[in-house]
């Protein structure tokens, strides 16, 4: 495994240059460094937001909402395509950026501004137009969706830039003023997006402010502040819910998940397995909608292990980010490193049979992890119930469809789920029976900008993306219309 150099790129953001309020720079007093997943060496110097930063920031976005909410539809897309356009003439040191502080590798990176451009131009296309509940020749009645006022986008470290945007994109399409709250792990690619931003967007319309754990809580605090929507860990998202109940304001949760994966009998493994795999490790396991529990039929669970173990050998490649054919990076940062450590001595310690892997190195500097695969594990097992983010999965045997789908929903989280098979019939009736927010069949992590996203029971609350997602930044308004009153 070779270790990445701190100087092997000149960074877009290495020059300090404060938070983005009110389409200016504002340095702050203090400044904070993150550190390069990679190398465990400091990053850059990273504004330090404070509560009269907050105030500000906010104060400013309720005036820019004034003028912002009145504006039409079409300058909202013509804003939006051009904020794309930018985004696309920056991608090449944005993704490096992004590699860099987020640790994903470079391949993941370019995925991700692939989605960022796809995401934020098919944005520019969705306007939400008034329902019409009810009409006959005395009256006529609409539904209607009004802008709510001053969204806060809190971003997690694992895609700053797709599930920051994501988030951005729909508010301002809705007619709302947006701030947005980067990862303390992750501050850069976010500013440098509200940087490309400032020479698009009006004043206060879009503004980013990095700050520190305070700084999140200072948020959802915020009466000032309407909607809250954030994507993170269950355990934190129940603190901001708790958080944002105290002034009744909305709050949207994409939270944690820990996808089950099931895999029918007659499958051609050939022809499924690199998915799969791909779909298990890339980015070292740290998105949230990837599969963590992959449930094969006992029929072919003995060929199917070997199959993986092999697959994984020869392709899921482990090193720095800006390595070539990297596939699985090292963990982000230390607190989630110290979690996955505890993962994979609980394995250790509970005896349970390894099919590949099953360490962490000591001796490399940086969070790497190897990528294992836990042979048949109980169903109690730590590496089950958790979802670990990182590079280890359970692989486990099943007999009948009804035992597996009682397996695959028993866990508080429903993020996402699978079934693979070919007898499709069999495959769908199965996928309807899991309790998640996306299911897929023959496939796993599928998105669209079009398509509704989000989870079931503690992974999460509303929906992003789609008409849908576009609606959670809405007021709806019942408009009755009285015609012949006066006549």
């Amino acid at each position: 495994m070779q270790k990445q150099s701190n100087n092997r790129l000149t960074p877009c953001y290495q020059t300090y240059k404060g938070n983005i309020i009110n389409g200016e720079f504002v340095p702050t007093a203090e400044t904070r460094r993150t550190i390069d997943p990679a190398t465990e060496e400091p990053l850059f110097a990273a504004p330090l937001a404070t509560r009269d930063d907050l105030d500000n920031a906010v104060q400013h976005a309720r005036n820019a909402f004034k003028t912002w909410s009145k504006s039409p539809f079409a300058e909202r897309s013509k804003l939006m395509l051009a904020y794309a356009d930018a985004i696309e003439a920056h991608r090449e040191e944005l993704e490096r950026l992004d590699t860099i502080e987020s640790s994903k590798p470079l391949l993941v990176s370019k995925r991700e501004f692939d989605n960022v451009l796809e995401w934020l131009r098919a944005f520019a296309t969705m306007e939400l137009k008034d329902d019409v509940f009810d009409q006959d020749d005395e009256r006529i009645i609409y539904g209607t969706y009004n802008p709510v006022g001053v969204v806060a986008a809190i971003v997690p470290w694992n895609w700053p830039a797709l599930l920051g945007l994501g988030k951005v994109g729909p508010a301002l399409m809705t007619g709302n003023a947006v701030i947005m709250k980067p990862s303390p792990y992750t501050p850069y690619t976010d500013l440098k997006l509200g940087e490309l931003a400032m020479s698009i967007y009006p004043p206060g319309v879009f503004q980013v402010l990095s700050g520190d754990d305070a700084l999140g809580p200072w948020i959802t605090e915020h009466p000032g502040i309407d909607v809250v929507t954030f994507t993170g860990s269950v355990r934190t998202g129940k603190l901001v819910a708790a958080s944002c109940a105290k002034t009744l304001k909305k709050c949207i949760l994409e939270l944690g998940g820990n996808d089950a994966l099931i895999v029918c009998q007659d499958v051609d493994i050939a022809k499924c397995l690199p998915k799969i795999a791909t779909l298990s490790f890339i980015n070292a396991g740290q998105i949230c909608m990837l599969a963590k529990r992959l449930y094969v039929h006992e029929a072919i669970y003995d060929q199917f292990k070997e199959a993986l173990v092999q697959f994984t050998k020869e392709h899921v490649k482990n090193g720095g980010g800006l390595e070539p054919g990297v596939m699985v990076g090292p963990v982000q940062n230390k607190m989630q490193y110290e979690l996955l450590k505890g993962v994979y001595q609980d394995v250790k310690d509970s005896g349970y049979q390894v099919a590949l892997g099953g360490s962490i190195p000591n001796s490399n500097k940086g969070y790497f992890a190897e990528p294992t695969i836990v042979d048949n594990p109980p169903d109690t097992a730590r590496i089950v119930v958790e979802e670990p983010f990182g590079p280890i999965i359970p692989l486990q045997k099943w007999s009948s469809d009804e035992e597996v789908v009682e397996r695959a929903n028993s866990l508080r989280l429903g993020l996402g789920a699978s079934v693979w098979a070919k007898d499709l019939v069999r495959a769908e009736r199965m996928g309807r029976q899991l309790t998640a927010g996306s299911v897929w069949i023959n496939s796993h992590f599928d998105v669209a900008p079009n398509i509704p996203f989000g989870g079931t029971k503690e992974s999460g609350i509303g929906r992003e993306w789609g008409l849908e997602g576009f609606k959670e930044f809405t007021d709806r308004t019942s408009l009755w219309v009285w015609k012949k009153i006066f006549d």
